[in-house]
Formats: C-alpha cells, structure tokens, sequence
C-alpha cells in the first residue's frame, strides 16, 4: 500500500524535503528552527478587483471591476497616482496630468480621466452619483446639440437660407475635449461642495460669536473653539485645492499634458502615417509589413526595432506636447473661472478667522478690564484694613494693665475715637490721593 502511495503521489521537491529535515533538527542554541510560511498562499495587499464606475464619451455608464495592475495597464499609470484614490488613505487635493490620463482627486471625486472614458471608484456617496448623472447629462446635451448643427447645416446648405444661420450662431455649444469637460465637472463638484460648506459655517458662526460676545461662559467658549477647528481643518482644504489649481496655471507643460484627445489624434495620425509609408515601400517591391521568421532574423534585431518603435511614439509625444503648449487657452480659461471660485470661499473663510480673532480681542480685553477692576477693588480694600487696623492699635494700647491720669476723665474715650477715626480718614485719603497721581485706577 505504502509502494502505491508514493509510485500515484508526484514526488516531493528538494527543497521541502531539506526544510523538512531542517525543522526536525535541533539548532545549535537549543531553540526551535524557524517555520518555513507558504508566501504564495498569501493574498498579496492591494492586487483584489474592485469596482469601478465607467462613463465613456458618449454618456453610457456601466459597473465594471478590475485589478491595480489592470488598472495600470489600461491607463498607463504608477501605482503611487493610483494610491491617491485609495479611499483608505487621506490625501490632500491633486490633479496629475498623464501622458493617458489625468488623475483627479478632489473631495470626495476621486477619478481617472482619458481621453476615451471617465473611471470612478464605486461609491454610493451623493457626490460621486451626482457627479455621474451631471456628466451623463452633460454629454447627452451636447451629443443632441452636435446633431442639431450637422442637420441646420445640411438644410441651410440645401435651403441656402440664412434663417438657420441665426439660430445656431446664438447657441453656444460646448467646444471643450471630454476629458475637459470631465474634469470641470470634478472641479465645479469640489468647489460647490468647499462653498457650501464654508456658508454653513458662516451662518452658525456668526450668531454664536454676537452671543458669546454679550455672554461670556464655558459653554460658548467650547463652541466656539470647536468652531474654530472646523474652520482651520475647511481652510486648509480650500487652500489646496487652490494651490493646486494656481500651480497648474503657472506650469505650460503641465496644462499642455492634460490635453489628451489633442495628444491621442496626433499619435493615431503618426501611427496611420507611418503605416502608409511602410505600404508605399511595400509596393515599390520591399516588403516592411510582412512578418520576419524568427529562424533568420535575430533577436537584437528585433530588439533594436522595438527600441526603435519606443523611441518614435516618446517623440512623437514631445513633439505634441511641445505644439499644445502654445495653445493652452481654453484649460487656462477652464481653470481661471475655478480658481475665482475657490479664491472666493477662501476670502470668505479668512474674513470668518479675522471676525474670530477680531472676537477673542475683545473677549480678551473684556477680561482684562474685569481683572483690572478686581485689582483695583483689592487696593481699596487692603487699604481700608489698613486704616481699620489703627482702631486695634489704639485699642491694645489703652488696654495695657497700668494707670494713666487721662483714663480718669470722662470724656476721654470719646476723644480716642474721634482722632483716631480722624487719622484714618486722612491716611486713607492720602492713599486714595497717591493711587490716583500713580494712575493706578481711575478715580
């Protein structure tokens, strides 16, 4: 039984029988050998499928789910860009222009942007669906709009009326490339959500700054630095995504990236161009298209000609960028509106902080001058123990056990009061009096 066991089980590789060996013998300071892990059965972090919503240029969403590599494959990025989606992190406010892609990570918009398709991760967040149903409507409207102008043309060609003319020379279609038109979408979302936010925030801040104002107490100073946090955690977001849209203003090459239609027609055309050379050559009697055997051809030629082939599109690329630099208004224009919007709600966050600061000044000059009057109340009232204290002098000396002629007339006692009460009257004038020349209070 034992001799058809192993002839039926494939035979065991050298290395598990060594570790096997090993984790029986004994190590030589008398401690157990280490465990040997089975690291391919190990689900390796970050390489599960998940769910991606896809929009293409046409409006058409659909669920779809891919891998990290997949992803990285389809759209030709790093892991550390798609590591700025990953809703497990939190990364500020980016937006990375690719030579495939524009990767867009804005609130809660955290998307993938080509030329041909819009990637969103999954989400049953209110903005990531609003920001799919607005760019769905958005293509559709312009997709109906594209159709109306090709059939007024056809008919003003055909009619030769200027009737159609008027019509459509007062609409104002969108010329924008989609992956423009994605992105506004992603930044009007971002800025309208930072802008409603910070109004939230002015309308319960304001109330409770005139009401702690007027009442000083625990409770509203805890509100109120609660709402200070709120407001230093929301300024900082508006002054990233602001510093991210000023940085791509001030960069050509970056906005000149971002143009990926431009980029992805130039590459066909190149593409198609080289194709049409190849064929000419062909039919001058030298065949370049047909397959090489790999038996006659070697592999450095063949190496060499994909090298070849790299180096082509790399400069064909630069060649694009390099011709889209010059011509980078519509983004600029694109990205000079957003930076006007998300530079007003950042006035309106900074007038807020200054209307708080403005606020603590006054609740701290408020406490100063109740400190100052207590001070001054504290003055007083030492000075009048001081005065009050004369009366026990005087009283601890007529107490003393030995005879004095003046404690025989009758009306002596009455003489001790008044000049003492006399005396103290004039110490503490002349006290109040000294206060005042020094400006320790006002009197």
């Amino acid at each position: 039984m034992a001799d058809l066991k192993e002839r039926l089980l494939p035979p065991k590789p050298a290395s598990a029988v060594n570790l096997r060996d090993c984790s029986h013998r004994p190590s030589a300071s008398g401690r157990p050998p280490f465990q040997g892990v089975d690291l391919l059965g190990l689900k390796k972090r970050g390489q599960g499928l998940r769910s991606w919503i896809r929009v293409d240029t046409s409006g058409n969403s659909q669920i779809i789910e891919l891998d990290k590599f997949t992803m990285m494959r389809r759209c030709d990025l790093p892991a550390r860009d798609l590591r700025l989606l990953d809703p497990l992190f939190v990364y500020p406010s980016t937006i990375l222009g690719r030579e495939k892609a524009i990767v867009v990570n804005l609130e809660q918009i955290r998307c993938i942007i080509t030329a041909d398709e819009v990637l969103l991760l999954n989400s049953l967040d209110s903005s990531v669906l609003h920001y799919v149903m607005e760019l769905q409507r958005r293509l559709t409207a312009n997709a109906v709009t594209d159709v109306w102008q090709t059939e007024g043309a056809e008919l003003n060609r055909r009619r030769g009326s200027r009737s159609f003319d008027n019509v459509f020379q007062n609409t104002s279609p969108d010329y924008l490339p989609f992956e423009f038109r994605a992105l506004e979408i992603a930044l009007e979302a971002a800025c309208s959500f930072l802008d409603s936010q910070a109004a939230e925030l002015e309308i319960e801040a304001y109330p409770l700054l005139d009401e702690l104002t007027s009442k000083i107490s625990t409770l509203n100073l805890e509100r109120v630095r609660r709402l200070k946090s709120r407001l230093v955690a929301l300024t900082r977001r508006v002054q990233k995504v602001r510093d991210e849209i000023e940085q791509l203003m001030d960069d050509d090459g970056d906005m000149a990236e971002m143009y990926l239609t431009e980029k992805k027609s130039r590459m066909e055309a190149s593409f198609y161009g080289d194709q049409s050379v190849i064929g000419y050559r062909s039919n001058d009697g030298v065949s370049f298209s047909a397959p090489v055997s790999p038996v006659s051809s070697p592999p450095d030629s063949r190496r060499l000609e994909k090298t070849l082939s790299i180096a082509r599109s790399r400069r064909e690329s630069s060649r694009s960028t390099e011709s889209i630099t010059g011509n980078i208004e519509e983004l600029e224009m694109l990205l000079e509106a957003y930076f006007v919007v998300i530079d007003s709600t950042l006035n309106k966050l900074t007038s807020l902080k200054e209307y708080i600061d403005d606020t603590e000044d006054f609740i701290n000059i408020q406490l100063d001058n109740v400190r100052n009057q207590l001070i001054q109340f504290e003055l007083l009232l030492t000075t009048a123990t001081f005065v009050v204290a004369m009366f026990g002098v005087v009283a601890g000396i007529f107490g003393m056990n030995f005879a004095i002629p003046f404690f025989d007339n009758e009306s002596a006692f009455k003489w001790v009061l008044i000049i003492t009460g006399v005396c103290g009257l004039i110490i503490f004038s002349s006290f109040v009096w000294f206060f005042k020349y020094r400006r320790l209070m006002p009197l």
